[in-house]
């Protein structure tokens, strides 16, 4: 025993010389992680030396031999220890070295995640993207997370890196957490034209951009989608619809869109009750030499029509016709009201007729 404690014999002192990594490991595993430190550092053991480091909370050390040591395994096994110490600004270092491999890349997330240290990993990957061996699993993995956690830099991600994605997997997400302008922007992208136009016309507020519009409806394979974009106009911008027919014209059914916007003007006027605007109808519907419209509009406005007006413009147009089952059923509502009102004559007559009580008649004795 020496006068600063116990030393080593000179067996001791050869094995260490001769098996330096047994010992350091042996070291290393009994929680004498200075002397390991020796150790590995006098045998440039960097990966040992930096597990070592990271146990004696030198993180920047650590950092250091991650470096020359040039190993994945040593790079996460560093990160994940500066993340447990929150030495993000380290963390990110050595993350950068890992994110680079596809298949390492969701580990390393989960870590973090699992933490809860969001906004660290999100760091992490912007500042990854600028990296040469930049891959689609880090480009996707933050746009989900944008999505989830600051969905308002999302669409500028997007706009940017949108042919760097896995767009089906981002549509998924953008879905999820509802954000349709985003939605929109990557069934483009990924040529889904009608389920872009759906999705704008779904949630007109967040995702209607005017050009944006027409361009997509232009390129829908469902036809019908533009009759629904018509309506979608009339209801939502009526007056852009022309601009609409104008990129429409050479998809459209001219017959269908005319009997369409008939039908919407004839519901316009019944819902008006505006017997003028109604009888104007039927009038131009003649004009424009559209039977079926004005027989159609007999009954949407039935209420609001004069029998002897129709009457005379059926006789005109030589639609007596097509106008008969309108008279028909003026007729029929003509009748039931004169059989309501001879019902009643009939029993006010008869409660005419009903016979008085005669009163009683008392003589001067007060006796009946």
């Amino acid at each position: 025993m020496g006068v600063g404690g116990p030393c080593l014999s000179v067996m001791q002192i050869n094995v260490v010389r001769s098996k330096p990594h047994q010992v350091g490991d042996r070291c290393y595993e009994e929680g004498m992680y200075e002397a390991a430190k020796l150790l590995y550092s006098n045998v440039s053991n960097f990966a040992r030396l930096a597990s070592t480091l990271v146990q004696l909370g030198e993180y920047q050390a650590a950092v250091d031999n991650s470096r020359k040591a040039s190993s994945t395994r040593t790079w996460k096994e560093v990160c994940f220890a500066c993340v447990d110490g929150q030495e993000f600004r380290l963390a990110q270092l050595c993350g950068l070295h890992i994110v680079i491999h596809a298949d390492e890349l969701q580990e390393l997330m989960c870590y973090y995640q699992d933490r809860g240290y969001f906004e660290e990993l999100i760091l992490l990957l912007e500042a990854a993207l600028g990296l040469e061996q930049a891959h689609m699993g880090m480009f996707t993995e933050l746009a989900i997370l944008y999505s989830k956690f600051k969905p308002q830099k999302m669409l500028e991600h997007l706009e940017l890196f949108w042919s760097r994605v896995n767009i089906p997997k981002v549509l998924k997400a953008a879905e999820q957490a509802h954000l349709w302008a985003e939605l929109v922007f990557l069934y483009d992208k990924y040529e889904e034209y009608d389920n872009a136009v759906l999705t704008m016309m779904s949630h007109p507020t967040e995702a209607w951009k005017e050009g944006q519009f027409k361009d997509l409806i232009a390129k829908v394979a469902n036809v019908e989608l533009c009759y629904r974009a018509l309506q979608f106009y009339l209801d939502y911008k009526p007056l852009l619809i022309n601009d609409l027919l104008l990129v429409l014209s050479s998809r459209l059914d001219h017959t269908r869109t005319v009997s369409f916007f008939s039908k919407d003007a004839m519901q316009h006027a019944a819902e008006s009750q505006d017997a003028e605007l109604a009888q104007k109808l039927l009038q131009w519907f003649l004009e424009e030499g559209k039977r079926e419209c004005f027989t159609a509009a007999l009954f949407t406005c039935y209420d609001l029509l004069r029998p002897d007006v129709v009457l005379e413009l059926a006789w005109r147009h030589n639609l007596m016709n097509l106008a008969m089952p309108y008279f028909i059923q003026v007729m029929r509502e003509y009748l039931s009201k004169v059989d309501k009102l001879d019902a009643l004559e009939s029993l006010c007559k008869q409660e005419e007729h009903v016979t008085e009580p005669a009163p009683l008649m008392f003589d001067f004795d007060g006796h009946e």
